[in-house]
This record gives C-alpha cells, structure tokens and sequence, in this order.
C-alpha cells in the first residue's frame, strides 16, 4: 500500500497506476458517465482506500477508493468527500465500501 500526503497525490500516482477512470456513487451502484455504466457491488472491487482527513477539522474527510471491475477490466477511482455514511446507498453498497472504509 502506498502512502500519500494529499489527494492529488494518491489521484496522480494512481492514475499513473491504471486507475484513470471517475466513479460516482449512486443509490445502489457505481456509476461511470464516461461508458455509461453502471457496476452493482457484485460487479467491482476494491483495490486500495486512502483516507484523508481535514487540515482544521478530522471530520472533513475525504476517501478515496482504487476501484477495478470483473466486467471488462476497467480501473478508476471513486472520491467521496464526505464518508460513505453521508451518502443515502443501498445497503449492499454501503457494506462493501464500509468493509474497506474501516
């Protein structure tokens, strides 16, 4: 695992790695508008979590996941900049990225 000062850091090096696609959260599903796709949990793993937290504040974090897909070998990252608690996921989801989040 790699150790990174900041998030354009471990986005540099990671994108340098493969990982050159944007994930979105959706409720249930990662989303990547470049292919118009949609990876449900079963269809992506989780490579690599960094997590980065605020210079004032520990609360502000932010995560960001190396993902790779079982279906057609695609790498990207997903940013959440707010904990996957804030964000309203199916369960599914949320238990996969909590499990590597932790």
């Amino acid at each position: 695992m790699h150790v990174y000062d900041t998030i354009t850091d471990a986005l540099t090096d990671l994108d340098r790695r493969g990982y050159n696609l944007d994930f979105n959260l959706t409720a249930d599903a990662l989303e990547c508008k470049s292919f118009n796709l949609l990876l449900k949990p079963e269809e992506f793993e989780i490579e690599e979590v960094y997590r980065f937290e605020g210079m004032t504040d520990p609360a502000d974090s932010s995560v960001v996941y190396a993902i790779s897909s079982n279906a057609g070998s695609l790498k990207g990252v997903l940013v959440d900049g707010y904990g996957v608690y804030a964000e309203n996921i199916s369960s599914e989801l949320l238990n996969k990225l909590k499990i590597h989040h932790e």
